[in-house]
């Protein structure tokens, strides 16, 4: 038995070159399973909740297919890798929607900042009291998986200073979000910022990580991690979402992995930590030194992840899928996608040399898998 994991996508669209170019209002028009972000530069697409991760892994790649030969029926456009607008274009909103109020609302009081494109992973937890344990588990490692998939050392052709950019400027909403200690708890801290006028619907919780379901607060089905950036690499996402289902299998077999049970931190503490934690991660990744939930003690984010990965791997070998968990080893132990990247800057590579290269090195990642992997499950 496994969990339900499904995938929210968003990706740009534009040049080989690496410049961005909003395409979304076409299309949405004539693709199905394409829906518009607020601003038209990029388009999402999601995966049904499946739990079998080799069919997780065609669900990644096929929709990806289509719209690439779409874009190129369009002109020379392709999907550009990275979560910010890392070549240009940070100075304006090109809205996809003009009608849309809340698409008003989020251009008028956040700008370009919510320009991003990211993975939001989703497994499926239907027991609420569950689902509200896990979510406090994974919102205290959420930035390890920061780290792990930092992908956006650019804005505007310049180096940051930042790994996941994305995240060190994304405008988390509400700015304080507490450790939910029940789904009551979590229904009412919802209607109360809905009626303060903090959120301007349920959509709009905008944290690392969040209950997701048909009818927010009521009925949730499913945790949504949503501080991911932008992983192009299905391999390597498929490993960093078996390390967390390895992660929930193991609360579920020891509950008192609950941070409000096992931490040494209060809730208020934690949840500063956390924030913390996650500021780091953003500026350096696996190199980031954070401060665990357990007793606050410093620990370097690479170090955390190897003894997560040791202490998940059993769950995951248990489960069978451990054969998906183990590729987290090779980012390790060669860097995500922004260390890679600045590591070419390092060696005399421009933000643009960079980008075109990591766009052909993507398509070419998406044939090579199509080819061995998915035609192997449809025959």
């Amino acid at each position: 038995m496994l969990l339900s994991k499904g995938f929210e996508v968003e990706m740009y669209t534009g040049t080989p070159q690496g410049d961005i170019v909003g395409l979304s209002d076409r299309i949405v028009a004539d693709l199905d399973g394409f829906v518009k972000e607020p601003d038209s530069r990029n388009v999402e697409y999601t995966t049904a909740p499946l739990w079998c991760y080799d069919r997780l892994l065609c669900a990644l790649v096929r929709p990806r297919q289509r719209l690439r030969a779409y874009l190129q029926r369009l002109g020379n456009y392709t999907l550009i890798p990275g979560s910010t607008l890392s070549l240009g274009g940070s100075d304006r909103f090109w809205r996809s929607d003009p009608q849309n109020p809340y698409h008003t609302y989020i251009e008028n009081t956040y700008g370009t900042k919510v320009v991003t494109a990211s993975i939001h992973i989703n497994i499926g937890i239907s027991q609420p009291e569950l689902l509200m344990r896990a979510i406090r588990l994974i919102r205290m490692e959420a930035p390890l998986i920061l780290a792990l998939t930092a992908s956006s050392p650019f804005l505007d052709g310049q180096v940051t200073g930042y790994h996941s950019t994305r995240w060190g400027l994304f405008p988390k909403t509400p700015a304080l979000v507490p450790i939910f200690e029940s789904h009551a708890h979590f229904i009412r801290w919802t209607e109360e910022q809905l009626a303060k006028g903090t959120m301007q619907n349920v959509r709009h919780l905008w944290s690392s990580i969040r209950p997701n379901g048909n009818n927010r607060p009521h009925d949730l089905n499913r945790l949504e991690l949503r501080i991911c950036d932008l992983v192009v690499d299905p391999i390597a996402l498929l490993a960093i979402t078996a390390l967390l289902e390895a992660r929930i299998w193991q609360l579920i077999q020891d509950p008192t992995l609950d941070p409000l049970e096992k931490s040494q931190l209060s809730p208020e503490d934690l949840v500063f930590l956390t924030d913390a934690n996650e500021a780091a991660a953003a500026k350096s990744s696996l190199e980031a030194q954070l401060r665990h939930w357990s007793d606050g003690q410093p620990i370097l984010a690479r170090d955390w992840i190897e003894q997560l990965y040791q202490e998940v791997w059993p769950f995951a070998k248990q489960r069978g899928f451990s054969c998906f968990l183990s590729p987290l080893k090779k980012i390790l132990r060669e860097g995500n996608t922004a260390q890679k990247w600045l590591a070419q800057i390092d060696r005399g590579f421009n933000p643009r040399q960079v980008i075109a290269q990591a766009i052909q090195t993507t398509i070419s990642q998406e044939q090579e898998l199509e080819e061995k992997l998915c035609q192997i499950l449809v025959a």
